[in-house]
């Protein structure tokens, strides 16, 4: 495990070692493999709860009773692999999201992301107990005051931490579609308005509440530059796809090893959110039709137009995640077209760690602003 020493920063009375929380990613692309993996080297590791059910043939009509099924258990065996930091990323958008909260608690999971949505109603699964720590997803400062507003009303509740994720992430987006590219909605301009809402935060509960950074990072640089804007940590999901560890089929990794920066591509999803994929032959085919001609199955995700959109969004992460994305397709963030080689999580965090301590040296021998503007 590398030395991230004075790096390592706290979720309530959780320490973690290194500034580094692997974004969740479904349909199964992060479940118990690579999450042990990553906490096992001091980060946070994250399972996704996103159709895990679905992905392992749940019978319609019982979507959130297997969904739910299906996360204990990979709970459960993710524990016996690691005796760090895990978490579990449960969209809002989710069908059964307040179940699949309530399961992960019980199961007695370290932290709960939350995002697809304003998770409003998240601090009700605390009810049954436990120390689980409760932190939302945000792609902006008033979504985070929103959220503390209500759950300090409702349930006398504090967030226990933020991400906060950019236009640059892989996967579906809380950014309308021009947003994306405008400056005004920079990861580096969200961080500072966001740690603003966090402090103010701070100092009427007296509460530490960290802020993590997510979309678009790839580098032990980037991590510096951000800890250096104000953040605690970053939150990093595609550079970890391209691991052995990594749950997803070698077709969906060599995906990534193979993508160029102009096959990335905003795409729209029957979720009703623009999202980031690698562009294929599925995308160009799905393009040209008006209305699936299959029934919704599942009804997996509340906000979904599956009767009226082209696909079942579903289906095909889960035909990516197992191999087949002539049916399927892989989410990614903005600069995943870097990914070169598939590696392991012990090597890619000591490479992070590397980068990050280079560029330290760096700013040391040549003192600039150049960390710190937005």
């Amino acid at each position: 495990m590398e030395d991230w020493s004075e790096t390592s920063f706290e979720i309530g009375e959780l320490k973690v070692k290194a500034p580094i929380v692997q974004g969740g990613m479904g349909i199964g692309i992060s479940l118990g493999s690579l999450a042990a993996a990553v906490s096992n080297e001091g980060g946070v590791g994250v399972i996704s709860a996103a159709g895990i059910g679905i992905l392992r043939g749940c019978e319609p009509g019982k979507t959130t009773e297997a969904n739910c099924r299906e996360l204990k258990r990979e709970i459960e065996d993710t524990r016996r692999k690691t005796n760090g930091i895990l978490g579990v990323n449960i969209m809002v958008a989710l069908s059964g999201f307040n179940e699949l909260a309530r399961t992960a608690v019980e199961t007695g999971i370290d932290i709960i992301f939350a995002g697809a949505g304003l998770p409003l109603s998240l601090p009700e699964c605390l009810k049954l107990g436990g120390r689980t720590k409760l932190v939302p997803i945000v792609s902006s400062a008033k979504a985070a005051g929103i959220i503390s507003k209500w759950w300090r009303e409702k349930f006398g509740y504090t967030p226990d931490a933020f991400v906060v994720e950019g236009p640059m992430a892989g996967g579906h987006l809380g950014f309308r579609p021009e947003q994306i590219d405008d400056p005004a909605f920079r990861l580096e301009r969200l961080i500072p308005e966001t740690l603003a809402v966090t402090r103010d935060l701070e100092a009427k509960t007296g509460k530490k509440i960290p802020v993590v950074a997510a979309g678009g990072i790839f580098t032990g640089k980037d991590i510096l530059r951000f800890l250096r804007l104000g953040a605690s940590a970053v939150q990093m999901a595609t550079r970890f796809v391209a691991t052995e560890e990594c749950d997803a089929h070698p077709n969906f990794k060599k995906a990534y090893v193979d993508c160029r920066e102009e096959d990335i591509q905003i795409i729209g999803s029957p979720v009703g959110l623009p999202g980031r994929a690698i562009g294929n032959e599925f995308l160009k085919r799905i393009a040209g039709e008006e209305k699936s001609s299959h029934p919704c199955r599942h009804h997996c995700i509340s906000s979904c137009s599956r009767e009226q959109g082209s696909y079942c969004i579903s289906a095909a992460l889960v035909n990516a995640c197992q191999g087949r994305l002539s049916e399927g397709f892989a989410f990614i963030g903005a600069n995943g077209y870097k990914i070169s080689e598939i590696t392991t999580v012990p090597r890619l965090m000591s490479e992070l760690c590397s980068q990050y301590r280079e560029a330290l040296q760096m700013e040391k021998q040549e003192p600039s602003e150049a960390f710190c503007t937005p």
